[in-house]
């Protein structure tokens, strides 16, 4: 199946559209039917192997409550993470914030388009079904924005294949409303499987890559520098 990204309706509804705001929320019980949270929640504890508490920056956060659900299930607990939920649009709540302050993070929200923004040396920066957005060029360009300055990369992505396709057609089931049905199949058609993310990445000597699919619907690409 040959990648082909097309645009999607959520992003091109205003932020307080009804159908926009049912649409987030059904990308919670998505995100929960494919797994990603323990996705990234394993990846994560599998990977952050220095003792002192990172920074990590999630691209495309939406409202936040992804990394928050991640955070919840990571084994061993971390303390002291500092988080940046960055996406083009205000939509994190005061109430996501002080969701992560209970686990001893301290979680901030940056308004910004992601080629206008610039990671910290030593960062780790994750994302969820967000690189599928991208075509090849453009996608290229951000993972050499992310490689020049970070220590970790993780992303989770739709699995392009043929049972995640299936699946996406049939989110009517668990009552997803229409834009949210759009955009899975639109989500999938643009997704990734091989080694296509590995092949993006620039400087691939420096660092050790992992790129497979993982569950039933998800792609994980793992980035880590190599000391």
């Amino acid at each position: 199946m040959k990648r082909l990204v097309q645009s999607e309706l959520l992003d091109s509804l205003p932020t307080a559209d009804p159908a926009a705001l049912r649409s987030r929320l059904d990308l919670h019980r998505v995100n929960a039917w494919m797994r990603n949270p323990a996705i990234m929640a394993r990846a994560l504890a599998d990977h952050w192997l220095v003792p002192a508490p990172p920074r990590i920056t999630e691209l495309g956060a939406g409202d936040g409550k992804f990394l928050l659900s991640a955070a919840h299930q990571m084994v061993p607990r971390r303390t002291g993470v500092a988080v940046t939920l960055l996406d083009r649009q205000s939509l994190v709540a005061p109430e996501t914030l002080s969701g992560f302050a209970r686990l001893g993070w301290n979680a901030s929200a940056i308004i910004s388009d992601v080629f206008n923004w610039s990671p910290a040396d030593g960062d780790t920066v994750v994302a969820n079904l967000f690189l599928h957005h991208f075509e090849d060029p453009q996608l290229a360009a951000l993972l050499g924005i992310i490689s020049r300055r970070v220590k970790l990369f993780i992303a989770v992505e739709p699995r392009r294949a043929a049972w995640p396709l299936f699946c996406s057609r049939l989110l009517w089931a668990i009552g997803c409303n229409f834009v949210t049905r759009h955009d899975a199949v639109v989500s999938v058609r643009a997704g990734f499987s091989g080694l296509e993310l590995s092949s993006l990445w620039p400087d691939r000597q420096a660092w050790q890559l992992t790129e497979h699919s993982v569950g039933a619907f998800s792609h994980i690409f793992i980035a880590q520098k190599i000391a």
